[in-house]
This record gives C-alpha cells, structure tokens and sequence, in this order.
C-alpha cells in the first residue's frame, strides 16, 4: 500500500513509517515534484493539518494525508500550541525553540512553577476523496535542561508521563510505543488496513 505523507521532515516519514508498518510505503511530495513549502496558516492543529491534506489532494488527485503537531505547556497557557514549530521565528529551528521554551518557562517559575506540559498530534487523511482525522496526545512535563540525542523537535526536553528521561533519551521504538504521532498513526493504520485491506495500492 503507497500513500503520500504531506511533509518536507524525514524525520517525521522516518518515525511514521515505524508506526505504520511494512505493508505501507510512505510518498514524500518532493519525490513527485511538489518541492514548495506546504502552508500551514490554520489557528488549530486540525485546521492545519487539513489544509496541508488538501493542498496535495488539490495538486496531484491522490490519496494523502499530514499531520500538524503541537506542545502545550500549562504554565505558558497552552502554548506555544499551533505557533510550536515556529515558537523562536520562521526558520523553524528546534534549539532556538527549545531555549525560548526553557526561558520563558523561568519567567513564570515564582507565579506558576507547573512544568506539565502535552504533546498533540492531528493527523488529517484524504481517501478516495472524503476527509478522516485521528489525534494522539502524550502526557508529560518540559525538564529543566536539554538531554538526550535522539529524536528530534522538542524531544530533549520533554519527559513523558511516567519516565524519568526525556524523549531524545529512548530508542525510537520506545517513543513510538507511547508517542502522540505514534498514537495518532497506529489509528490511521487500522483505519486503512480496515478500509482498504493490507495490499490494496492506494
């Protein structure tokens, strides 16, 4: 089974692709000349993620899905939530967001010390033309400092519910098991394996 994934970040296809299984290949847009960045101007995660679905739907006729995925930090109000990937500025870059998260997190740490935060992934699919989404959410806190290699995003600062080491500390099989995307793409896995059968190419 051959499904586009709305995405330019490897590392997103390379952890969905772990989720999803063997019997489903993941398309990137690049590889069928969609090189342009996909835009992403919605106010929710579900909104973007919709928008990134269709504007492939809309380019090539096929059957695609994105995802959009946001960090939301009680003491900050939720946020950054939608703003996540661009929390220090357009270029996107993990680091920067990541220190700008620690320092505002300090800012706030005398009127509100709460450090729990949630990962939550909104995966939207267009199949045969009708739209489906599925969400994942992990529960956890930010840590006080980066650690760990692994992974990629906010992952060197975020420690899920239940472990003492943050998501860039554990094997990608292990983030898998208990992440937001992996959650959110083990239920757009059975959707399909339900919908279109395990060898279906769709």
């Amino acid at each position: 089974m051959e499904i586009i994934f709305a995405t330019g970040n490897p590392h997103k296809v390379t952890e969905a692709s772990k989720a999803l299984g063997e019997n489903i290949t993941l398309i990137m847009p690049k590889e069928l000349g969609i090189a342009e960045e996909i835009p992403e101007t919605g106010s929710t995660l579900e909104e973007n993620a919709i928008q990134k679905c269709r504007y492939i739907w809309e380019k090539l006729g096929r059957n695609c899905f994105a995802d959009d995925t946001g960090l939301e930090v009680n003491a900050l109000g939720g946020g950054p939530g939608v703003h996540t990937a661009r929390y220090a500025g357009e270029d996107k870059s993990p680091g920067a967001n990541m220190d700008k998260l620690l320092r505002e997190l300090e800012k706030t740490e005398d009127t509100c010390p709460d450090r729990q935060a949630r990962f939550r992934t909104v995966i939207a699919l267009m199949l045969e033309g009708k739209l489906y989404t599925f969400e994942g959410i992990l529960e956890g806190r930010i840590a006080r400092e980066k650690s760990g290699m692994q992974g990629f995003g906010y992952d060197p600062v975020f420690i899920p519910q239940g472990y003492d080491k943050t998501l860039a500390e554990i094997s990608l099989d292990e983030k898998n098991a208990i992440s937001h995307r992996g959650t959110a793409m083990r239920k757009l896995r059975d959707f399909l394996r339900q919908a279109c059968g395990p060898d279906r190419q769709i």
